[in-house]
């Protein structure tokens, strides 16, 4: 199965600006074979703490899009964009849509990074979701999730590809790059990374849109320029490391 990081140079506050990109990256990975196109946290807005500007009703217009995007492609699209929560709040969301536009699976961003001030402006969820894409189990977390390596743990016994929406800054570029690759290696599992790049909010960011193995190989890298992040996953991969390398059975809690 090929899946495909959308890395893109977001617009802020631009929906129908950044719908353009999207549609044009995703066409590319389609193109190319992509049986799953992952886009980057809120990338129909930027990361826009702004409730009153990011947020939207069930079935408003980013999901509608996700939802035109996947059957016209015929493919699995994972998007994120932030949902009413009420109370002036929005919730984190990553919507998974089926090639026939169905909702596969839909997560709520668990931890919130304080620092930016997420946690004054969205409410956190409370568990991951599971999707099946091809002959796979699959779960999508979000950014700031990455740096707690607890979650991915819960949701590695269920799936054998893990999904990394983000905006996340260059300042800590390095964190990114590494922590993806140690969710690979400890949970014996493909992981997918796609952040955006170009500049939002006063911050720079840098992509590192990454697939790696669950041996913790990277497969394809985005650098720091837009496009399309792109490999091939196989579905016997994680088992027959996980059978070979048994480390996930010798865990104790």
């Amino acid at each position: 199965m090929k899946i495909a990081a959308l890395q893109m140079d977001l617009v802020w506050e631009d929906r129908a600006a950044n719908y353009a990109t999207a549609r044009r990256l995703a066409r590319e990975a389609r193109s190319g074979g992509a049986e799953l196109i992952l886009l980057p946290e809120m990338f129909a807005t930027g990361f826009s703490m702004d409730p009153s500007v990011t947020a939207e009703d069930a079935g408003g217009e980013t999901e509608t899009f996700l939802r035109s995007l996947a059957t016209e492609l015929d493919t699995t699209v994972v998007g994120g964009f932030v949902r009413h929560a009420g109370a002036g709040k929005g919730v984190n969301i990553a919507l998974t849509v089926g090639p026939n536009g169905d909702v596969l699976a839909e997560y709520a961003k668990i931890h919130l990074i304080a620092t930016l001030g997420e946690d004054a402006a969205h409410v956190a969820g409370d568990a991951p979701a599971f999707f099946t894409a091809g002959e796979m189990t699959a779960t999508c977390l979000i950014c700031y999730d990455l740096r707690f390596p607890e979650l991915f743990r819960r949701a590695a016994d269920r799936c054998g590809l893990m999904l990394v929406m983000a905006s996340w800054p260059n300042a800590r570029q390095r964190h990114w790059d590494v922590l993806l690759q140690a969710r690979a290696i400890e949970n014996q599992c493909y992981v997918m990374g796609c952040n955006r790049v170009g500049q939002g909010g006063g911050l720079q960011f840098d992509g590192g849109s990454v697939i790696v193995d669950p041996m913790g190989q990277v497969l394809a890298h985005g650098g720091a320029e837009p496009g399309v992040v792109q490999a091939e996953v196989a579905p016997g991969e994680v088992a027959r490391i996980r059978s070979r390398l048994p480390f996930l059975q010798d865990r104790r809690y």
